[in-house]
């Protein structure tokens, strides 16, 4: 197996740990309700006395069954881990007395839960897998019917905590509200987390000198677009630049320096990929040695 396939793996175990512990730190002993297939075993553990982590077993199965037959078996393989791994991790903390008496303050839990499922999740899913589940009906029905995938996850999350909410008091609706609004922002951050960059558009009559600059001294490539003035109707050329959060203050920096009169556009982009981000740079002595050879070959 390939190491990029263990770390994936590794991660998967991870995620789903996480996951797991804060289902038997903070949401069950404070009776906190939630969406997902957690706390549709919440409910059923209420109406069926069945306990979580079987019910969560017994459905995964299906739903992976369900997945494989309906999206294709290289689908269900990307749950497989999650589907088995889970509920048993989540019966194993469960036998831990200690994990239950960490706090029984609801508020704290509840940003702590929502905290370490969304990374929980969050870590799953940049692993390539997913958490099985719940997650499978959406994309069944997205599949045969065309429904949104995000809004059945939605749908379906609003149907569990109305079924949770039928034989739970006010303060925990209102907490276990509280605890999905949060897991699904930490949910978006940690699927964001390292790839976010920061777009620069540089409009300044000093262009040549401050594009030699910041490829000189941030080592980041550069575009030079042209474009025209709105007002004087004036040709010229725009630094277009991506840059790490890290590397702007140094970027502003530069620029400031060269012509303190620059017109600066700072915009954030969620992903950046190409070379110098997601594969490697290539220098111009390297270009040149590459053509080289090209041209030996061809003699």
């Amino acid at each position: 197996m390939k190491f990029s396939n263990w770390k994936n793996l590794c991660l998967i175990l991870l995620g789903n740990t996480i996951y797991a512990l804060a289902v038997v730190v903070f949401i069950l002993p404070n009776n906190l309700i939630t969406g997902g297939t957690t706390g549709l075993g919440i409910t059923m553990e209420h109406y069926l006395h069945l306990p979580i982590h079987t019910f969560v077993l017994i459905f995964n199965a299906l739903m992976f069954l369900l997945g494989a037959v309906i999206l294709g078996m290289k689908f269900a393989l990307t749950t497989l881990v999650s589907t088995f791994y889970y509920p048993v991790i989540l019966g194993v903390f469960t036998q831990i007395p200690a994990l239950s008496e960490v706090t029984q303050d609801k508020m704290l839990s509840t940003i702590c839960g929502g905290l370490m499922i969304g990374a929980g999740i969050g870590v799953v899913i940049r692993a390539g897998a997913s958490t099985g589940g719940m997650d499978i009906p959406p994309l069944v029905l997205n599949k045969k019917f065309g429904f949104s995938v995000s809004v059945m996850l939605y749908a379906f999350d609003f149907a569990i905590l109305i079924m949770q909410m039928l034989f739970s008091d006010k303060e925990q609706i209102i907490y276990g509200i509280l605890l999905v609004l949060i897991y699904t922002v930490i949910l978006d951050k940690v699927l964001l987390f390292g790839s976010t960059k920061t777009e620069v558009s540089i409009v300044t009559e000093k262009y040549e000198e401050l594009n030699t600059l910041i490829q000189e001294k941030l080592d980041r490539g550069t575009t030079l677009l042209y474009m025209q003035t709105g007002y004087l109707r004036q040709e010229q050329k725009m630094i277009l630049v991506v840059v790490s959060n890290r590397e702007l203050v140094r970027l502003n920096q530069i620029v400031q320096e060269a012509d303190p009169s620059a017109f600066m556009v700072i915009g954030h982009v969620n992903e950046v990929k190409g070379r110098g981000f997601s594969i490697q740079k290539v220098y111009k002595d390297e270009v040149s040695e590459y053509e080289e050879k090209g041209e030996a070959c061809k003699s």
